[in-house]
């Protein structure tokens, strides 16, 4: 068996290591550990239940962050006692383990050195996703229900805990919208590259003459507000409707008109909810969404910067970021980044990671 030499590559990881540490700032973190650990213990912290759940849920985003941090400081450690081991003992299976490890190790570096990236105000933040159908008819509405189904895999994949919170169905197939929270540090900044218009090209299950056909869709992605943010909506600005919740093809799955749709008369801005149990729960969820798109709005006519995040966007010709080409031949392209890869299923069983990685990148390259 040939020597094992990965000294230059460990050195290259423990070098990128120590600049993310010091972006991190690990000192501060372990503070803030400790500063949220003395919150949680305090006997009264449940008296309050919305500071309560903030307190313990910062508490666990930030150890997560820690030990991600620890974990791959004594990966690394290890890595070069596996390298010493295998050279030792001329182990064939122990340097291709070593070889695995490397590589599970620089993707880990990776990722995280992408995510020193999101420094931006609400990058931290939790993210509210909204996916619409656009041109295209039923395909549109199909295209929109796959993409829904890619960002909760990509979600799951990645142990982001997820929330659905309005579903509208299309008559013949697929949703004319979803929306959905993914709660999890980092969330907004991370996917807030996939907002824009998607395109699909295909041969259509849909046309009976088999041809090929191109639809669109659009991904609104704000970030989630917290209690501490104010934004205050008066009564008098906001109309509120109830209405009976359904499932597809307008099936009942519920006795009570407990959905809630709010409208804010000013913007025009539309927020329902209906998969909670009580129409208390629904208007409370759609309350926090329309304050997370208004806070949003807020921001961007401070800096009159009409696109600055979610943007305009309209899902159709001329306007797409993305490409999902399933025929004649099989592409998913981001326009902006040029990253582009010739597996479309996989990407839409939530493999977004190189894209999400690329769009991160591009976005900082453009605003410096």
């Amino acid at each position: 068996m040939d020597e094992l030499d990965f000294s230059d590559d460990i050195a290259a990881l423990r070098s990128t290591f120590a600049d993310i540490r010091q972006v991190v700032d690990t000192e501060r973190l372990e503070s803030e550990i400790v500063r949220l650990s003395e919150l949680a213990g305090a006997p009264d912290l449940w008296d309050d239940t919305d500071k309560a759940q903030k307190v313990t849920s910062d508490l666990s985003h930030r150890q997560a962050e820690l030990a991600k941090i620890t974990s791959i400081s004594n990966r690394l450690d290890d890595l070069e006692i596996m390298v010493q081991l295998a050279n030792e003992e001329s182990d064939a299976q122990a340097a291709a383990d070593a070889r695995t490890e490397l590589a599970r190790i620089t993707k880990l570096l990776g990722d995280l050195e992408v995510q020193t990236l999101l420094n931006g105000e609400f990058d931290q933040r939790p993210a509210v996703i909204t996916i619409r159908a656009g041109a295209g008819g039923v395909d549109a509405a199909d295209f929109a229900e796959m993409l829904l189904r890619m960002y909760l895999r990509y979600a799951e994949q990645h142990s982001y805990p997820t929330r659905v919170l309005d579903t509208s169905y299309a008559e013949e197939a697929g949703i004319k919208s979803a929306t959905f929270e993914v709660d999890a540090p980092f969330a907004f900044g991370t996917l807030s590259v996939e907002a824009g218009t998607h395109r699909l090209v295909r041969m259509s299950p849909f046309n009976s003459a088999g041809k090929r056909q191109t639809s669109f869709a659009a991904v609104e992605v704000v970030p989630l507000i917290e209690t501490t943010d104010v934004v205050e909506v008066p009564e008098n600005d906001i109309r509120v409707d109830v209405f009976r919740s359904s499932g597809p093809g307008g099936q009942s799955v519920n006795t009570t008109d407990s959905a809630v749709r709010i409208t804010h008369l000013p913007t025009g801005i539309v927020v329902s909810c209906q998969n909670e149990k009580s129409q208390i729960q629904n208007r409370a969820a759609a309350m926090r969404v329309l304050q997370s798109r208004l806070l949003l709005l807020q921001r961007e006519q401070e800096a009159a910067t009409k696109k600055e995040i979610a943007g305009v966007i309209t899902a159709s010709w001329g306007d797409q970021m993305r490409s999902y080409v399933l025929a004649p031949y099989q592409m998913v392209k981001d326009l902006r980044t040029e990253f582009e890869v010739n597996n479309p299923s996989n990407v839409f069983d939530g493999d977004l990671d190189g894209f999400i990685s690329a769009g991160i990148k591009w976005r900082k390259r453009t605003i410096e």
